[in-house]
């Protein structure tokens, strides 16, 4: 069981997955088999419903590796979590030079 954090449009992820692989795309990795909290709980965590409804039907996903904070392995999954990053206004990613027509 892994648990990856990554960026995501001024939000930091937080989600747990059974297989993460070095992709075949330049720069990406893979996530695979989500993994949310048991369906049965009485309580339910807005957080993570956010999270089961963005992935529901992803069977993989594919997140740049610029945008990854950290991939640990753990025992056992946790609450999936989105949380707003603050002061992020003033960040600006580094520019990549766009390919033109002729390359």
């Amino acid at each position: 069981m892994y648990k990856v954090v990554f960026y995501n449009r001024n939000q930091l992820y937080e989600v747990y997955a059974r297989a993460i692989f070095q992709s075949e795309m330049y720069g990406f990795i893979e996530v695979e088999e989500f993994v949310f909290g048991e369906r049965a709980k009485l309580v339910v965590d807005p957080g993570e419903e956010k999270l089961k409804n963005e992935f529901a039907g992803v069977k993989r996903s594919y997140i740049p590796m610029h945008n990854i904070v950290r991939i640990d392995e753990v025992e056992k999954e946790g609450p999936g979590k989105v949380v707003d990053v603050k002061g992020s206004d003033n960040v600006r990613p580094f520019p990549f030079p766009s390919p033109t027509p002729n390359d």
